[in-house]
């Protein structure tokens, strides 16, 4: 899970266009929006569209539990590894 964890983050990276983070500065625990990563909704449409090219796993954007899935790296891991064929 490990591996996936520093996948997403370098995903997280080149998607997003953040230059000055490096995988190891995103704990897989803490928050990607507000007080965390502070990233926000746009970010997050673009982070559920290089996941869906990455991964072949969409995101519904209505799923009562997508803010769930977004809330860190390590949940988004649980998602892509559950979602995964």
């Amino acid at each position: 899970m490990e591996s996936l964890h520093n996948e997403l983050k370098v995903l997280i990276i080149e998607a997003l266009n953040l230059e000055d983070i490096t995988p190891a500065d995103i704990e897989a625990q803490a928050p990607l929006f507000g007080d965390g990563l502070g990233l926000d909704s746009i970010d997050a449409l673009e982070l559920g569209l290089a996941i869906k090219k990455q991964y072949n796993i969409a995101i519904d954007a209505d799923d009562t539990n997508t803010r769930q899935y977004f809330a860190s790296v390590a949940n988004l891991a649980d998602f892509i590894a559950a979602n995964r064929a």
